[in-house]
């Protein structure tokens, strides 16, 4: 239900998976932010601030998973395994 109404708004596993690529590039940002921007912190602020952020990531990859499933239910999947090891072989 939560995954029908995230696809009828738009949301596709890709963005999912995205969404958690870039939360690891901003739980490093904002772990090498905290440590620079706050020197009289010690290193264990700076560490949860980047776990903090980093907590998202497996949280938007589940999305993607539970999109991904949903979309081959759906038959809107792009590409299926079949059609990546194809094109593979086929190069």
């Amino acid at each position: 239900m939560i995954m029908q109404m995230l696809y009828e708004k738009g949301i596709r596993s890709e963005h999912a998976y995205m969404a958690a690529f870039v939360s690891i590039g901003l739980s490093i940002a904002a772990w090498a932010t905290s440590l620079n921007a706050e020197p009289g912190a010690d290193v264990a602020r700076a560490d949860r601030w980047g776990i903090f952020v980093g907590e998202w990531a497996p949280t938007f990859f589940g999305l993607g998973l539970a999109l991904s499933h949903y979309e081959q239910q759906d038959g809107t999947l792009v590409a299926s395994v079949h059609d990546i090891h194809g094109e593979r072989d086929a190069v």
